[in-house]
């Protein structure tokens, strides 16, 4: 094939990709998509930008509302899914986070599986796959005892800057009775989901969490920053009934869920597989079993993954400080382009013949660096083809706001996604 005709080939490719009309498309794109070429491996790929997603395209299902630090919306996995997957194939993601792909694959009817170093991902993507009645929340709430308030800090823990003296304890009863049940062997599902939700509510900037107003969504900050914030408004920590807002979470969760989602997930939950490790190597997985893998990686030193969740690890019964070791991130460009190429091994190693792997990366420091031009040759030379680049465009986020993050300076305000597919 010519030069021109592999271009032409690529770029009607792309075109299927945009949204609202039949799916897969194969015809030109609107006039308001831009495209540019980035050169890697001695020949130009294409770089179509369009907004091909917004909060407004499609109502996501309630179970995604998990907050955790750095996740894109469900609408970017649905995109790829629906158009390179059929039902009751294999979709896979190397840096799950809180479940997003993972999750939205499942609601779809496909089958999944995840990986994740850290191991609050699983605890908050797998038990999503089997969700219970209220009805049986609300009769496993009642048997999980209260501690007393004079046993509050009996572990040397300060954590009064964040709750109030009846609330600490609750939330101390709820973790002696998860870790004391792993202990014995006797954690059901029941058990992970109210501990998924409880760590879902323990900070927060609203009377919806357990904690007194803090910095969204839902990440601690340090007990002196906490300090300060309650100082600078003006504020203790309120008693929060928090059976009640496990309660009230559980129920917004499961709003609207259909009963043919349900069957999907049931689907999905019976061989899902969740991974907790180094993405590089994934040996519990088989070759060839992946369809498509849907994933955003650390992007360099953005964000304190760690830090942002100490105190999920204490209520959970993990080891933040080793976690943080495991998860941190390259701060050079060649350190990360080296982590990142032996990902791409794997994920070559991991997708079948005619699977694809949409790698969604952004841009940082302020908007220099474009991490798709980094990530096209390491996919290129891990041995994949490239079909190009989607750019989602995007309106500024209300939570990117709240954290004074601006427009493309310390976080990113546009999804890149390089798309490859195994020959």
């Amino acid at each position: 094939m010519t030069r021109e005709g592999a271009e032409a080939t690529r770029r009607t490719f792309l075109s299927g990709f945009i949204p609202e009309r039949e799916l897969p498309l194969l015809e030109g794109p609107p006039a308001e998509a831009g495209w540019d070429d980035v050169d890697a491996e001695g020949g130009p790929y294409p770089r179509l930008s369009a907004e091909f997603w917004t909060s407004k395209q499609r109502q996501a299902s309630n179970l995604h509302e998990i907050s955790y630090r750095a996740c894109y919306k469900p609408q970017l996995p649905r995109h790829f899914i629906e158009r390179l997957t059929k039902p009751g194939e294999r979709v896979y993601d190397p840096f799950s986070g809180r479940g997003t792909t993972a999750l939205e694959a499942a609601l779809l009817g496909r089958r999944v599986a995840a990986n994740d170093v850290n191991p609050l991902a699983r605890m908050l993507a797998e038990p999503r796959l089997r969700p219970p009645e209220p009805a049986a929340v609300q009769a496993r709430l009642g048997e999980i005892p209260t501690s007393g308030a004079a046993e509050v800090g009996a572990d040397g823990l300060d954590l009064s800057m964040f709750f109030h003296a009846d609330t600490e304890a609750e939330i101390r009863g709820l973790r002696q009775w998860f870790l004391d049940r792993d202990a014995a062997g006797e954690l059901d599902d029941l058990d992970t989901w109210i501990r998924m939700v409880a760590t879902n509510r323990l900070t927060g900037h609203s009377p919806g969490f357990f904690s007194v107003y803090t910095l969204p969504p839902n990440q601690a900050l340090s007990a002196d920053k906490q300090r300060q914030i309650n100082a600078q408004r003006g504020q203790t920590p309120p008693y929060r009934d928090t059976h009640q807002l496990i309660l009230k979470k559980t129920k917004q969760l499961l709003k609207g869920l259909e009963a043919a989602q349900r069957k999907h997930l049931r689907f999905a939950a019976q061989d899902a597989r969740f991974l907790t490790g180094d993405a590089r190597e994934t040996g519990t997985l088989m070759d060839g079993c992946m369809s498509l893998t849907v994933t955003s990686p650390p992007f360099l030193d953005v964000v304190d993954y760690a830090g942002d969740n100490w105190l999920r690890c204490w209520f959970t019964g993990l080891d933040a400080e080793t976690i943080g070791r495991g998860i941190s991130t390259p701060r050079t460009v060649e350190a990360w382009s080296g982590t990142m190429a032996a990902v791409f091994a794997e994920l070559h190693r991991l997708t079948r013949k005619g699977g694809f792997v949409a790698f969604e990366v952004g841009e940082v420091r302020r908007g220099k660096l474009r991490l798709d031009e980094v990530v096209l040759p390491l996919g290129l030379r891990a041995g994949f083809k490239a079909h190009g680049i989607l750019v989602n465009r995007q309106a500024f986020t209300k939570t990117a706001h709240i954290w004074g993050v601006g427009n493309n300076d310390k976080g990113t305000n546009s999804n890149r996604v390089v798309l490859f597919e195994r020959r």
